[in-house]
């Protein structure tokens, strides 16, 4: 076997296993990643059950700040426990902590100290509870911290606070959703405090979503939500691990450079080896090389596109996707010498057949050798080099006796084959015939009406062999069983 071909053989490989190497990393990186999604998951879900245990046994079921407050301690409790989850399930680390001491922080989320208030009494959406507050602990909001209220309060107040006061004029006085008290109340808490919007943030509930009756429908709504970020998490997992326009055009490139250089330097060493130097190349062994060069760079970003689209769409082993290219390249060669009438039929039949053995041969070695040297793209070298080679090796050694003793063992072996597949259809035939007879007296055996159910009974142990002396077939028989 010619070296060239078997360097070839083997670059052709090579350049697939590279591919099916890269395809493995998707693989590789989907799997950790819906494998990471599994503890996020987890840990979001732990998460909310945890703090869900807290608020119904140290709050609810101690009635920790009564009926009027109850709600307030509800509300952090839940705002840490649903922050944490959320954080969790994209794969962060939770950073809520609640304080629970009654001191002028509630809540830590990492570097930021929170003050949460939920008040509803008087309709003034918080901001009384934290004028008081600020009155109490002077230094609050200059050691950092922020304060937070209800998600639907907080709306409301930026609401109002990109209001004009001609519109607000419009407002009702003290009734409705919207009124011009709340938009004056609004107005007045940012210009009688030394605080700024920023410095008042929203919760992740709504002052309805921490009272007591509505605290588990809460929970449960979060779960929901939780199942659908994580679902959403999974699928852009998945869709990161699809093969890619840009990758397919990164195999096309690098094929094509690949097989370019290797047609190159192939045809520089034919060259060499028909005894001319390089230096005495002449201007038509520098086209002839260029031509050549040409083309198999053609090929191979063919070969790129294909056997990518082929691992891919097709889910065909990176060696076999290899195989098939070079056997459909080897074909359209013969195809278009026959068209050329530069060979005849049966030349091109047998051209075709020893190209297509061939591609098989090299993609089988080629997937065997990287199962047994599981190294990337090694094992398809060392496996096509030394499969090619023993092929090679195995068919020009057959003398032709031995040929005709392989035809005539492959006759035997389809005539028996043709031989059995008859005994097997006749066994088929037999077996549905018996299996027939067997749910007739099936049917008989338990037949509603008794006398005709005993003589079915009695009919199906003879045919599934019973002996005679052990069947009930009559009176005596059957009182001597039952009762001596």
């Amino acid at each position: 076997m010619k070296p060239e071909k078997i360097v070839k053989s083997s670059q052709e490989q090579a350049f697939a296993a590279w591919i099916g190497y890269l395809n493995q990393i998707r693989l590789d990186r989907l799997a950790e990643a819906l494998a990471k999604q599994n503890l996020n998951f987890a840990a979001a879900m732990d998460s909310i059950e945890k703090a869900l245990a807290v608020i119904k046994t140290d709050i609810i079921s101690r009635n920790r700040g009564g009926n009027k407050g109850m709600h307030g301690f509800i509300a952090e409790i839940a705002e840490c426990g649903i922050g944490n989850a959320r954080q969790q399930i994209v794969g962060k680390a939770g950073e809520y902590v609640w304080i629970n001491d009654n001191g002028p922080v509630d809540i830590l989320r990492g570097a930021d100290i929170i003050q949460q208030k939920f008040v509803q009494s008087g309709g003034h959406l918080s901001l009384q509870a934290i004028t008081q507050h600020m009155q109490q602990y002077p230094d609050f909001l200059a050691d950092g911290g922020k304060y937070q209220i209800p998600k639907d309060h907080y709306d409301k107040i930026m609401a109002y606070l990109d209001m004009p006061e001609s519109a607000a004029n419009k407002l009702p006085t003290s009734t409705g959703e919207f009124s011009l008290r709340q938009w004056r109340e609004v107005h007045n808490f940012f210009a009688a405090n030394n605080i700024e919007v920023s410095q008042l943030e929203p919760s992740i509930l709504e002052y309805g979503d921490v009272q007591r009756d509505a605290v588990s429908a809460t929970f449960e709504q979060e779960k929901a939500n939780l199942e659908h970020i994580d679902k959403e998490q999974r699928k852009a997992a998945y869709q990161g691990s699809k093969p890619t326009v840009e990758e397919g055009a990164k195999a096309a490139a690098v094929g094509a450079a690949v097989e370019g250089v290797t047609v190159f330097l192939l045809a520089i060493v034919c060259k060499r080896r028909a005894g001319k130097r390089i230096k005495d190349f002449n201007e038509a062994d520098w086209l002839e090389i260029v031509g050549a060069t040409g083309k198999g760079t053609i090929k191979g970003g063919l070969r790129g596109t294909s056997i990518y689209l082929f691992t891919n769409y097709i889910a065909t082993p990176a060696a076999v996707a290899s195989a098939f290219t070079t056997a459909a390249f080897g074909v359209a060669e013969q195809a278009h010498l026959f068209r050329k009438h530069t060979i005849d039929e049966q030349q091109f039949l047998e051209n075709a057949e020893i190209l297509c053995l061939d591609a098989a041969v090299s993609g089988l070695a080629s997937f065997l050798g990287q199962t047994m040297i599981p190294v990337p793209i090694l094992g398809a070298v060392i496996g096509n080099a030394v499969g090619t080679l023993l092929y090679q090796i195995g068919k020009d050694g057959l003398l032709a006796r031995e040929e005709e003793l392989i035809k005539n063992y492959i006759k035997e072996i389809a005539d028996l084959d043709c031989r059995l597949k008859v005994d097997y259809q006749r066994y088929i035939e037999k077996l549905n015939m018996c299996y027939t007879e067997y749910l007739e007296l099936l049917t008989s055996a338990f037949n509603p009406d008794i006398t005709e159910a005993l003589e079915g009974s009695v009919a199906l142990a003879e045919y599934i062999g019973v002996p005679s002396e052990e069947i009930l077939d009559s009176y005596d028989k059957i009182v001597s069983y039952f009762i001596d």
